[in-house]
């Protein structure tokens, strides 16, 4: 990157020699060897920016001699000029007739410096003890505060004013003269002594330190340069045997760069180097310059190769040139990474200057370059001068002042980005204000992805994730920086990630990196032992060029794509790229690269998923409930995925928040399906986001089926899940292990899946009915029974039987509707078996069907009886003779004793249930008390034609159950020839007399209560009074309107608190 324009020249054919320039606004003021002192007018046109300069004044014999520096103290009301002539430095007020003041503290001096900041010092005025706070601190105030030091001989005065108002000055000695001085802030300067010694002085001791520096390293660059002078004659060897100077610049407050010898070290307050590495010279600088942040060094003819890459002088590039530029050459480099970033060499505008270039007929005239100006830290334009060397060409041309300008700042980074060099280009932007650059917050998130993708590239994953992770960096663009078995679709090619993350394309089809080899030489492995193994190369086609060619390309992309500008460039050498050696081992294996940056970005994704999980739930969306409704990740296209905004949680809307939870998500099943196969199943159990249709085939070919059916189960997929069940089921021979998966999911759903429950039970009912049925016993969720009961009954009308007697005895089902539908079905079903001929199934089912009905209560009879199963019980159905006793229990439900009891002796003739079933019914006090009688006198009265004769039965009834007949209607309805021996136990029971005379009862109990009554009528006459004169007979006091205790049997009257003390003394009194 080139951060400055081709130099301008402004001033041209300046005859005088020029020996010291200064800058004060617009103004442009140049110091002579004949002590005048030229005044331009420097203007930047508004159209191209050209510059007209113009001359203001000239001040001839300024001073009697050369005009060797010049500075400016501009502080509040002043104005002044400083000039350094004669080892004298004065003061000239400029725009005023005021005299000038020479500094006569200041004697011999060599140099000086100016430096002006704001102070918060503390007040002389006393504080006021009068408001009672007498430990209060009196508050610093700010000042203006500028500062002028002058090095003298083995000396340095400080002047200095405040405000406005000059202060005392002050001297310290030093060892040696300062010949130059650089202030680092307002308590802190750099000496330089001679080109190898250096110092830093505290204004506030007044001492100086000694900057001890390691010894100079002399690099084959150095040598290299030296020895290609050695054919070189003339104007090419001038500037070799020039004696250094001693240099030094302000870099910031805390740094100072020094010149030693041919290296430049950056030098600390603390008086000690505080970088490492160096700046590497190819000669001693014969200048040194600062414009924040470039480092200016004008270095000797013929020590910058021509093929430099910084060179903006494309005129010496040809062929036919010497291997060393043959001018002297101004060289820019970067305060941040101290690479170069850009060499001028001399002449600047060719088509100005009458020397005559390389490769042509004419001489090649040199110059010397000066840079004479104070170096503006803060902003250019820097000024140097130019003066041909030779004496015949400088009074024929004069000198020219030339004006570098710095580019914008939105260029700088701009070419900075587009050289790739991203971390030169965040160091920038770090040292810039809000104020030169808007939209500096934006560059920056930029650049920072461009430097992560740059990172990515050179297999640093972690640095590359921990800056996606700050930038809350849209995670299709992170995830699109791995292979297709990780990203999917999202995957983007190695050359398209720089345009991906808003870089220029160029950059992007250079770069090459091992992660691209690496992402295609990864083995997809099959075996579900070895997943959480990465596979090795050998399964692909031509893996070992594939390495091969990863290895050039991570050695290429550290050279060269990488951040270049930061690697240590050394100008004048260059050594032909040699193979590594055979025994070199690869910096990394290529599959490892791979598994290292899944490991980082499962460090990512794991850090989104957390966060998108609460931005979500603050909406009212949670992947539990709404996984399954949400637009697919499908639907949406790659470019609408890559647009998601790189920002915080806070400021996106929830549509985007889905989008990235099921980038996240989906980009962690496939990551942990890579390398962690062993925690998909915890994964794939919780809620998520997951994209099914990204992750299901690669399940499938893993054979990860138990992961794939959570997820489908998560996704409330449950037709692909059973589908898949029972995929694997028919697979299996034993019968349990092949229904029982499908079993344990069925039970798990919901009503609301009811029809799904339906349709994927009936294969396990047509394998195995019993274990089927287990299918609707669940405790997990309760499904609508009156549906499942249909259904079953669909199915075979035991298994809805079966069903019906579950809820009713284990769920306690107490609704009507079920206890008559499974009457129903036990009717049914006999029916059905006695067709059939199936006589074991009959018996079984009409049993359960008795039994039921004769001890349920719940069922509605009426319906029952009135249905038109139970017609063939009322009309000549062929079969009704098989279902008398189940009418006969009906009956009796419904009241109607008789008919029942009709149904037990003239259909069935079992006498037995007959009178069992009027035990049953009968209770002492209800309409059935006279059950036995009914059945006595169905026995002795028949209402039908029948054959046999009912007597015996008839006496067995009454010599069994007399005392619950009716003594005179039996007599009444025994047939004549019945003798009494017959029915002597009846008779002898009916003529029994009672033990106890119920009268005599009655008096006696009449008279007990009469005695009672008297007695509680004697106790509730007797009574107490109490008067305002009464007294306690325990305390003597009156009793008044206190808590009283009235004691038996007298009735004596105490205050409550006395009664158990009048209590003992009665009891004393008693036993006396």
């Amino acid at each position: 990157m080139a951060p400055f324009v081709q130099p301008t020249s402004i001033i041209s054919g300046f005859k005088e020699k020029i020996d010291a320039l200064a800058v004060q606004g617009d103004r442009l003021y140049v110091g002579t060897s004949t002590g005048n002192l030229h005044i331009y007018s420097v203007e930047e046109q508004n159209d191209g920016g050209e510059v007209a300069t113009t001359l203001v004044e000239v001040k001839k014999a300024l001073v009697r001699r050369s005009i060797e520096q010049l500075g400016f103290v501009k502080h509040m009301d002043l104005n002044l000029l400083v000039v350094l002539s004669e080892a004298t430095v004065t003061l000239f007020p400029l725009s005023t007739s005021s005299p000038p003041t020479p500094l006569h503290k200041a004697k011999a001096a060599f140099s000086f410096a100016v430096y002006s900041s704001v102070q918060h010092i503390e007040s002389d005025v006393k504080p006021d003890y009068s408001t009672g706070n007498e430990f209060a601190k009196p508050k610093p105030i700010p000042m203006l505060v500028t500062q002028l030091l002058v090095g003298c001989r083995r000396k340095v005065v400080i002047y200095s004013w405040r405000d406005g108002e000059a202060q005392e000055p002050k001297e310290a000695p030093l060892p040696h003269s300062a010949r130059i001085i650089s202030f680092l802030d307002h308590d802190t300067v750099c000496f330089a002594y001679s080109p190898t010694d250096y110092a830093m002085f505290s204004i506030s001791t007044m001492t100086a330190v000694e900057i001890s520096t390691p010894l100079p390293i002399t690099t084959s660059a150095s040598a290299t340069a030296i020895g290609a002078f050695s054919g070189l004659t003339g104007y090419m060897t001038l500037g070799l045997g020039a004696k250094p100077k001693p240099a030094s610049v302000r870099i910031s407050e805390q740094e100072a760069l020094i010149a030693k010898d041919s290296e430049g070290l950056m030098i600390g307050a603390d008086a000690k180097v505080s970088r490492p590495a160096p700046i590497e010279w190819p000669a001693p600088p014969e200048e040194l310059a600062y414009v924040k942040p470039y480092i200016f060094s004008v270095l000797p003819a013929g020590c910058v190769p021509i093929h430099s890459p910084f060179s903006s002088n494309s005129t010496l590039s040809t062929q036919s040139q010497p291997n060393f530029i043959p001018t002297t050459v101004v060289q820019i480099r970067s305060s941040i990474s101290l690479a170069t970033t850009q060499n001028i060499p001399f002449p600047f505008d060719p088509s100005a200057s009458t020397s005559t270039l390389p490769g042509t007929t004419g001489p090649i005239v040199n110059l010397t370059i000066r840079l004479l100006t104070p170096s503006p830290s803060e902003k250019a334009p820097l000024y140097l001068i130019t003066t041909p060397t030779d004496r015949t060409a400088a009074t024929a041309e004069g000198s020219t002042i030339w004006q570098f300008k710095m580019k914008s700042w939105a260029e700088q980074l701009d070419e900075l980005v587009n050289g790739g060099q991203y971390a030169d280009a965040l160091s920038l932007l770090d040292t810039l204000d809000e104020a030169v650059l808007p939209d500096k917050e934006t560059r920056r998130t930029r650049i920072r992805a461009l430097n992560a993708v740059a990172d990515y590239r050179e297999a640093k994953f972690d640095d590359a994730i921990d800056t996606f992770i700050e930038l809350d960096f849209n995670p299709a663009k992170v995830v699109a920086l791995y292979p297709e078995q990780v990203a999917g679709r999202l995957s983007v090619p190695l050359e398209g990630w720089i345009p991906l993350y808003g870089g220029p394309k160029s950059i992007a089809n250079e770069a090459s990196s091992s992660i691209s080899s690496s992402h295609e030489a990864v083995k997809d492995d099959r075996d579900s032992e070895a997943h959480d193994k990465l596979a090795t190369t050998e399964s692909i086609d031509g893996s070992s060029i594939a390495v091969a060619d990863s290895i050039r390309g991570r050695i290429g992309t550290g050279i060269g794509a990488g951040l270049g500008a930061i690697m240590r460039h050394v100008p004048g050498k260059e050594e032909p790229a040699s193979p590594p050696p055979p025994s070199a081992k690869p910096k990394r294996a290529v599959p490892d690269d791979l598994h290292r940056s899944i490991e980082a970005l499962l460090r990512y994704l794991s850090d989104r998923r957390p966060k998108l999980g609460k931005a979500l739930e603050a909406v009212g969306i949670t992947p539990k409930n709404q996984s399954h409704a949400t637009a697919p990740l499908s639907e949406a296209t790659i470019e609408e995925l890559f647009s998601l905004p790189n920002a915080s949680l806070a400021v996106l809307t929830p549509e985007q928040l889905l989008r990235c939870a099921q980038i996240v998500d989906t980009a962690l099943y496939k990551s942990y399906l890579v390398i962690r196969p062993s925690l998909l199943g915890s994964l794939c159990r919780l809620p998520n986001w997951c994209e099914v249709s990204e992750v299901e085939e690669d399940l499938r070919t893993r054979q990860k089926y138990a992961e794939l059916i959570d997820l489908y189960n998560g996704k409330k997929m449950h037709a692909q899940a059973l589908s898949l069940l029972r995929e694997l089921g028919e697979k299996e021979e034993d019968l349990e292990d092949k229904l029982s998966p499908s079993i344990q999911y069925l039970q798990k759903l919901g009503p609301e899946h009811l029809q799904q429950i339906f349709e994927s039970s009936r294969w396990v009912f047509s394998t195995d009915p019993n274990l089927g049925f287990e299918i609707f016993t669940s405790e997990d969720v309760e499904l609508p029974r009156q549906e499942v009961s249909i259904f079953l009954a669909g199915i075979d009308p035991k298994i809805s039987a079966r069903y019906l007697e579950f809820i009713i005895e284990e769920r306690h089902e107490q609704s009507p509707a079920f206890h008559d539908r499974l009457a129903e079905l036990y009717f049914g079903m006999t029916i059905s078996a006695k067709k059939r001929g199936d006589d074991q199934t009959r018996n079984e089912v009409y049993t359960k069907l008795l039994q039921y009905i004769s001890s349920n209560r719940l069922y509605s009879v009426d319906r029952l009886y009135d249905q038109s199963l139970f017609a063939c019980l009322r009309a000549s159905h062929p079969i009704r003779e098989d279902l008398f006793e189940a009418r006969a229990i009906l009956l009796g439900r419904l009241g109607r004793h008789d008919q029942a009891l009709e149904l037990y002796v003239y259909r069935m003739h079992d006498y037995i249930k007959a009178e069992e079933y009027c035990k049953r019914v009968y209770e002492l006090g209800t309409e059935t008390k006279g059950v036995f009688l009914t059945l006595l006198r169905l026995y002795l009265r028949p209402t039908v034609n029948i054959k046999e004769d009912l007597l015996a039965p008839a006496l067995d009834l009454i010599g069994r159950h007399n005392s619950r007949l009716d003594i005179v209607e039996t007599l009444q309805l025994l047939p004549p020839l019945v003798t009494a021996q017959d029915v002597r136990a009846f008779l002898v029971e009916a003529l029994r007399t009672p033990i106890f005379d119920t009268n005599v009862i009655r008096h006696i109990s009449k008279a007990r209560n009469d005695q009672l009554s008297r007695k509680l009528m004697l106790l509730q006459t007797k009574r107490v009074k109490v008067t305002d004169s009464r007294i306690c007979p325990q305390c003597h006091k009156r009793l008044g309107n206190s808590v009283i205790a009235v004691h038996a049997p007298r009735g004596e009257v105490t205050h409550y608190q006395c009664r158990e003390a009048f209590s003992r003394l009665l009891n004393e009194k008693s036993g006396r």
